[in-house]
């Protein structure tokens, strides 16, 4: 059965920085892969927000998102990150990371989810 476990969530002022982890189970992380972080705010839909591909590292990046975040991989320990840097009030969502075979992008209708998230919350 696959397992996936974001961590890393917390409360932050505006500016601060967090690092989320997502360690997935056995063979669901291998290099034909892409892991995608997404996010979902209360009354909203489901954001993408980066993702990676597992094999060649190729990293995607929401406009909202980009030159403030960065997506990594650990393929020794099945762990993709997302460094989240120079945070907003506008960043607060429960945060998921979800799988697909190659190509990625950043739809989350294309993407499985089988984590409970982990929340985000920046003050101003």
């Amino acid at each position: 059965q696959v397992q996936v476990a974001e961590s890393g969530g917390g409360s932050v002022q505006a500016g601060g920085s967090l690092r989320l982890s997502c360690v997935v189970s056995g063979r669901t992380y291998s290099t034909n892969k892409c892991m995608g972080w997404f996010r979902q705010a209360p009354g909203k839909e489901r954001e993408g927000v980066a993702a990676i591909w597992i094999g060649g590292g190729t990293t995607y990046y929401a406009d909202s998102v980009k030159g403030r975040f960065t997506v990594s991989r650990d393929n020794d320990k099945n762990t993709v990150y997302l460094q989240m840097s120079s945070l907003k009030p506008e960043d607060t969502a429960m945060y998921y990371c979800g799988y697909k075979y190659y190509p990625c992008g950043l739809r989350p209708g294309e993407y499985d989810f089988r984590g409970r998230g982990t929340q985000v919350a920046v003050s101003s």
